[in-house]
């Protein structure tokens, strides 16, 4: 159907949300991580019920849920829109001072409070694809926050559009926000029985017309080392250090490939994130990602064959290698549900826009949302650059997400 001439809110939105910090903590045993999230989630609720849903609210977890209620005479199956309100703890988000840059012309773009930081089309490609929009950027010191405040305001600009447009036939849709996405805990806390949505979809993804419905396997490792300690001066013969067993494995990891900084596409990488320890114990944390179990279990065995190896030349060390699972490809369960993207292809086409089928290196909350009962493929809110300071978003796609959003409403009404 065509829809009446929308007056979009999405930017408005997004400029107000994103100078809201909400940076999640790794480190924080609660949930969530961090109570400064709930700051969001309370502004959220508020705009939702000024729009007349009567339901939304935030749970002691700071968890949102809203439903909008079906306004069609058909059985129409409950579907799930998803966005995270936290943002990445690897770049600053407080202060937050977004820029729209009006009627991109391809030049480079040099945010003021840093001006080493200059985004250009050579290292953004996605930026040629942006002439004549209008680009929202922070100012050089902070990251943006368009992962994932651009898939809020996104979902929120729908819902206001469905609200104001009673004539757009659709069924239950419920709404659901998350915190601590991006520590990996986005759905710890989910009362799935609460949300009783059939099928989802996270509005978490990059570049304008993706849709992805494969994503990385994900676990992660940790090599807990105790060496033999001895005085320095008696040392010979006896002492075996914590540390070198922890620069021996690092060294042993391949070099030219099975790391971020060398792979791409579907190729998989074993990653070390930390290290730490003394004399006598030491640990290693890695992630590990793959796209297919079997890969996977590669990886693994790659590891703990280092871990071994290593070993023979500290015989009297222990190296304890403990893997945890992280979250899973989502592929595996889209593929019993083929209408779940088919449909989502269709709302972008529909939208206007070519639709792109593709998989994510990363994960999404939908990764893990698939698992737990309710198929929920990833597409696009239009974020680039994320977790950095020369994250961007473009306004334009911002509103063919939104548009993607009500059509996907409107094709689950229409084949029901």
């Amino acid at each position: 159907m065509n829809f009446p001439p929308f007056k979009y809110t999405a930017a408005e939105r997004f400029l107000h949300y994103v100078t809201i910090d909400t940076q999640s903590d790794p480190t924080s045993p609660t949930t969530p991580s961090t109570e400064k999230q709930k700051n969001l989630g309370k502004i959220l609720v508020q705009e939702l019920l000024d729009m007349g849903i009567s339901d939304a609210h935030m749970d002691e977890h700071c968890y949102v849920y809203a439903t909008l209620p079906s306004n069609s005479d058909k059985e129409v199956p409950v579907i799930c829109f998803c966005s995270h309100m936290d943002t990445s703890p690897d770049c600053s988000g407080e202060n937050v001072k977004p820029i729209v840059h009006k009627s991109y012309a391809g030049d480079k773009i040099v945010l003021p409070l840093d001006p080493a930081q200059v985004l250009t089309v050579a290292d953004h490609p996605a930026l040629a694809d942006q002439i004549g929009n209008d680009i929202i950027t922070a100012s050089g010191d902070t990251l943006l926050g368009a992962d994932n405040k651009a898939g809020l305001a996104e979902i929120m600009d729908a819902v206001y559009q469905l609200i104001n447009h009673p004539e757009i036939k659709h069924g239950d849709i419920r709404i659901l926000f998350t915190p601590d996405e991006e520590i990996g805990r986005g759905v710890d806390k989910v009362d799935m029985k609460k949300l009783g949505a059939k099928f989802g979809y996270t509005m978490d993804g990059e570049t304008l017309g993706h849709v992805e419905d494969e994503n990385f396997n994900a676990k992660s490792a940790v090599i807990n080392i105790t060496g033999v300690s001895a005085h320095p001066g008696f040392a010979k013969g006896k002492m075996e250090n914590a540390i070198k067993i922890q620069q021996a494995i690092l060294q042993a990891l391949p070099i030219h490939t099975l790391s971020p900084e060398t792979t791409d596409g579907k190729q998989p990488f074993i990653h070390p994130t930390a290290v730490k320890g003394n004399l006598e114990n030491a640990e290693l944390s890695f992630i590990l990602r793959s796209f297919t179990r079997e890969e996977m279990d590669r990886l693994e065995d790659i590891l703990e064959a280092i871990c071994v190896r290593v070993n023979k030349d500290f015989p009297n060390s222990k190296l304890e290698v403990i893997f945890k699972e992280q979250y899973r490809n989502m592929k595996e369960k889209l593929d019993e549900f083929p209408q779940v993207v088919d449909y989502a292809m269709e709302a972008v086409t529909r939208a206007g826009v070519t639709p792109i089928r593709t998989s994510i290196r990363g994960g999404t909350d939908g990764s893990r949302l698939s698992f737990m009962g309710l198929p929920c493929p990833n597409i696009f809110a239009g974020e680039h650059a994320f977790h950095s300071k020369q994250e961007w978003v473009s306004i334009q796609d911002m509103e063919r997400a939104v548009d993607t959003i009500v059509h996907l409403a409107v094709i689950w009404e229409e084949k029901s």
